[in-house]
């Protein structure tokens, strides 16, 4: 019930946040218009551009999926999470926008992304081939993501841009590098045990 809960929180925190994050660094809307210019709007385009994609909310539904243990708690945890994430999200930008909503329609895309995302969290603590298949889900999809749709809204590169990009590459690499060393390393203490 606890990680149920804290799958819960952590969706509503997170489509709550990302919400506000998008408000506060667009110049049309009436939180981040006073921004303008500051380097607190450069600030929250990089962050806007980090949380509002695809690849972010996946590892939102992983990491729950991971932190739940098993697969059957992942699977539910990670849906959850999504579901609560989508219903604050554009529970907020309602209030913030004034924008009508695609509630139903994303609640329909996050619940069975939800359920194999979870499960997917879940197996990253299982050893082998597996577990390294697990892990490489959310850097890989982060890459993929950045190639075939780049987080980039204007034509022109800017900064915030630029930033945001290298800050995906770096993690993608990073959390790519983690898995494979902890394949590695697992492997060698199996067979030197």
């Amino acid at each position: 019930m606890k990680i149920m809960m804290g799958g819960l929180a952590a969706g509503v925190g997170f489509g709550t946040a990302t919400s506000l994050i998008n408000a506060l660094s667009s110049p049309y809307a009436e939180l981040g218009a006073p921004l303008t210019g500051t380097v607190w709007a450069s600030a929250a385009k990089v962050l806007s551009l980090l949380m509002d994609a695809g690849w972010s909310w996946a590892a939102l539904a992983v990491a729950m999926g991971w932190l739940a243990g098993t697969r059957a708690l992942g699977a539910l945890v990670g849906a959850l999470a999504l579901i609560a994430a989508t219903g604050a999200y554009y529970v907020t930008d309602a209030f913030v926008w004034g924008a009508e909503t695609d509630l139903v329609r994303w609640w329909v895309v996050g619940l069975p992304f939800g359920l194999v995302l979870g499960v997917v969290g879940a197996t990253i603590r299982r050893p082998g081939l597996t577990g390294l298949l697990a892990a490489l889900t959310v850097p890989v999809g982060a890459a993929l993501q950045m190639v075939v749709l780049p987080p980039r809204p204007h034509l022109t590169l800017t900064p915030a841009i630029v930033l945001a990009e290298a800050i995906v590459w770096t993690a993608s690499a990073l959390g790519a590098g983690w898995a494979v060393h902890h394949f590695w390393a697992a492997k060698r203490a199996g067979t030197a045990g």
